[in-house]
């Protein structure tokens, strides 16, 4: 009985102690949680009560019934866009667009960080590193108004062209150039910014590696391929899983500056056919379909690729 007593009474001490260490952790971190409130009150009024709209791709919406009273149709909107032609075009577009994104940008990152992590002359690679991660907080209107006075029929560099060749040539009006241009401008506007994660991550290696890889006779391609690549990989598989939830995800201000009616066939997307048919075409139950299938796809790819990686012992959850 008296044991009994004891264990019940070394439970509640216990107990005591363990509610006493949540109260002290958390006056710690209140400070941290009231920054965190806006981080949770974007994310609650802007991503998770939108999504009850998500209604709207199963009735036939009019503002005069609103969204409770519209008559429902069930999945005829998704049967009307996947019986168009063109809803299969805009999905191989988005699809073809963000995969060239993902596998093209995704290693620039990586070698500009393994280099400004070899620099040794701090004040070049401060210049350089402010230099790169510039076009970052430049906007789409400035990027692209770049790329149109480089690369445009009357651009800088078909005046050097027309000069030596005699005739232009159409960069933003050929399909095979126009995608390389999309492509190039997008690495060059995020490769700097999407390089201070990899720097971050190279930062927690341990000096002694590289210092032990030394005596040991390695160089610099060695010490990167066996101490720097594998002490980053978590990072890049990460940011790869993360990559994959967007690949449904093309750039809306991207695609509208820099498209137009010549290469509408690679360069009409998701995020384009909404603008295009929901806000000026005012049919909100067919796009809303169509960017619910995109979220579906979007999720149904991020769970795969953290499958996989979760085999190797990467995964994100």
């Amino acid at each position: 009985m008296n044991s009994i007593h004891s264990d019940t009474a070394g439970n509640a001490q216990a107990l005591i102690q363990k509610r006493r260490l949540i109260r002290r952790r958390f006056k710690m971190n209140l400070p941290l949680l009231i920054m965190f409130i806006p981080v949770v009150l974007y994310y609650l009024i802007f991503k998770y009560v939108p999504m009850a709209g998500i209604i709207i791709a199963f009735k036939d919406y009019n503002f005069y019934d609103g969204v409770l009273r519209s008559p429902w149709v069930g999945w005829q909107n998704f049967k009307t866009l996947f019986h168009n032609y063109s809803t299969v075009r805009i999905i191989r577009n988005t699809l073809l667009l963000s995969v060239l994104q993902i596998v093209v940008s995704f290693p620039f990152p990586i070698a500009l960080a393994i280099m400004f992590n070899e620099v040794k002359r701090m004040w070049f690679k401060k210049l350089t590193q402010t230099l790169v991660y510039l076009p970052h907080f430049f906007s789409w209107i400035i990027v692209g108004g770049m790329v149109i006075t480089l690369f445009g029929i009357e651009g800088s560099l078909n005046k050097w062209l027309t000069g030596l060749l005699g005739e232009p040539y159409p960069f933003l009006y050929n399909p095979g150039s126009w995608v390389t241009l999309f492509i190039g401008a997008g690495v060059w506007k995020d490769m700097g910014f999407n390089a201070i994660i990899y720097l971050a991550a190279m930062s927690a290696i341990d000096p002694a590696l590289y210092e032990s890889a030394n005596m040991d006779g390695a160089g610099k391609w060695q010490q990167i391929k066996h101490i720097t690549l594998p002490g980053i990989a978590p990072t890049m598989i990460l940011l790869l899983i993360l990559s994959m939830g967007r690949v449904m995800e093309v750039g809306f201000e991207q695609v509208f500056i820099l498209s137009n009616g010549a290469v509408k066939d690679v360069a009409d997307v998701i995020s384009t056919y909404i603008y295009r048919v929901g806000l000026q075409g005012a049919q909100f139950s067919l796009t809303s379909a169509m960017g619910l299938f995109e979220s579906c796809v979007s999720f149904l790819l991020l769970l795969l690729v953290n499958g996989v990686a979760r085999r190797y012992g990467r995964g994100l959850f």
